[in-house]
C-alpha cells in the first residue's frame, strides 16, 4: 500500500483548510493510512492514534502494550509512546510541533474526549476544529491493490460457506450454525468475521438483522445466511438464502423475484449512475410485483476496510457512483409470518459495467 501517498493527500487537506494537524482515531482510517492493525476493544479505548502535520514527518502515537507492533507495522510514521496516556504527550508535543490549529475526527471523537482536548488547548495555546469524513471520502473509491484485497476476502467467505453448506441440517440451532461459520472463519486464515453471522431460519428469515437463536433448523423454509470475513483487513459481505429441504411454490416465486430484481440492480451500475437509480432500478421489480412493503431497506452499501462504507445504494443517495467503488446488491422480501429471502454479492463499479466479485452461485437461481 502506498501510505505515503495516502498521507500526502491528508496533508493537502490540511494546507487547504488552513490546518497545522489532524488528530486520527478511527481505526480503520488510522490503517488506511498506516498498516497499524491495532484493534480497539471499546470506542473508549485506543491502541493508538495518527497525528499528521500539514508539513513534516506524521507519528503513531501508542502505549507500551502496541509498541512492538507498531514499530513493526508502521514505516510511514514515526512512532511515540506516550508513557503518561494522550493527553500528557500531546500537551508537550504540540507545542513543541507549532501546531496552532488541531482538526479531529468529530464522528468518532468522544464528547468528553473532544471536551478534554479543548481545556487542554486553552492551556497550551491550539484550537480544536472538528472534522467529518475527510479520511472515509478517501477511502469511497478503491485502487486496484485494495480491490484485490477485497476479491481475496470475497473468496475466502464463499470457501467458507461451501464448507459449512455441506455440513447443515436439522439437528443444528441457529446458534450452532452461526458458530460452525465463525470457528471455520478462524480456521481457514480470517483476521476475524466482518460482522457477527445472520442465521435465520423459517419465520425468523422475515428478520433483515436476525440474531441467531437456539430455535432449530426448520426443513422446508426459507435459512438465511448472512456472512463476511475479514482478510488482512478488508471485509467480505454474502447472503444466500434457500429452502433446506424442498422449496414451496411460494418460495420459488419469491426467491426468482428476489433475484430478478438483483440482476436488475446490477445491470445499471456504472460510472456516472446515480446510486439511487440503481437503487430504483431493483426496487421497482420488486413493487410493480406487487411486494413493495415488504422491501424496506436500502440496495446496498460500500465494503472496504469496514463492512458499511459509502456510498449507500438508496433511494435518498442522489450522488453518482465512480468506477472502483466497491458496493453490495443485496435486495429482499421480508413477510411477517411467513419468512424472507435476501441475495447478496459484492462488485466493483467499472466505467460501463459492473464487476460481480462472487463466484458463489449456491441457490442464486432456481
Amino acid at each position: 500500500m502506498n501510505f505515503d501517498k495516502r498521507i500526502e493527500s491528508v496533508k493537502k487537506f490540511l494546507k487547504k483548510n488552513s490546518l497545522d494537524a489532524f488528530l486520527i482515531s478511527q481505526p480503520e482510517n488510522r490503517r488506511y493510512l498506516s498498516g497499524y492493525t491495532g484493534s480497539e476493544h471499546s470506542i473508549s479505548e485506543s491502541s493508538g492514534l495518527m497525528l499528521i502535520l500539514a508539513k513534516g514527518k506524521p507519528y503513531l502515537l501508542t502505549d507500551f502494550r502496541y509498541k512492538i507492533q507498531a514499530e513493526m507495522e508502521v514505516t510511514s510514521a514515526e512512532v511515540k509512546i506516550y508513557k503518561k496516556g494522550l493527553l500528557a504527550l500531546l500537551k508537550t508535543l504540540l507545542p513543541d510541533l507549532g501546531v496552532k490549529k488541531l482538526g479531529f475526527e468529530s464522528s468518532y471523537t468522544l464528547h468528553s474526549t473532544a471536551k478534554k482536548l479543548t481545556d487542554l488547548g486553552k492551556k497550551v495555546g491550539f484550537k480544536l476544529s472538528p472534522l467529518t469524513d475527510v479520511i472515509e471520502k478517501m477511502r469511497i473509491v478503491k485502487d486496484e491493490e485494495e480491490i484485490d484485497l477485497l476479491r481475496k476476502s470475497v473468496l475466502l467467505n464463499e470457501q467458507i460457506f461451501q464448507d459449512v453448506f455441506k455440513k447443515i441440517s436439522t439437528n443444528m440451532s441457529e446458534i450452532d450454525l452461526a458458530l460452525m461459520i465463525e470457528t471455520t472463519m478462524r480456521r481457514r486464515g480470517a483476521e476475524a468475521p466482518s460482522f457477527d453471522s445472520i442465521i435465520a431460519s423459517g419465520q425468523n428469515s422475515a428478520l433483515p438483522h436476525a440474531v441467531p437463536t437456539v430455535s432449530k433448523i426448520v426443513k422446508n423454509e426459507p435459512l438465511t445466511i448472512d456472512m463476511g470475513c475479514i482478510l488482512d483487513g478488508y471485509c467480505s459481505d454474502m447472503t444466500r438464502t434457500f429452502a433446506f429441504g424442498k422449496a414451496s411454490k411460494k418460495y420459488i416465486k419469491i426467491h426468482r423475484l428476489v433475484r430478478k430484481a438483483q440482476l436488475a440492480g446490477m445491470a445499471a451500475i456504472a460510472d456516472g449512475v446515480r446510486a439511487s437509480d440503481v437503487d430504483k432500478a431493483a426496487r421497482n421489480v420488486i413493487k410493480e410485483a406487487g411486494y413493495g412493503e415488504y422491501f424496506g431497506h436500502a440496495l446496498g452499501h460500500g465494503v472496504g476496510l469496514a463492512i458499511h462504507e459509502d456510498p449507500r445504494l438508496s433511494t435518498m443517495n442522489r450522488k453518482k457512483l465512480k468506477e472502483g467503488m466497491v458496493i453490495t446488491v443485496e435486495p429482499g422480501i421480508y413477510i411477517p409470518g411467513w419468512g424472507g429471502i435476501r441475495l447478496e454479492i459484492m462488485g466493483v463499479v467499472r466505467k460501463d459495467t459492473f464487476e460481480n466479485l462472487n463466484t458463489d452461485t449456491t441457490q442464486l437461481d432456481i
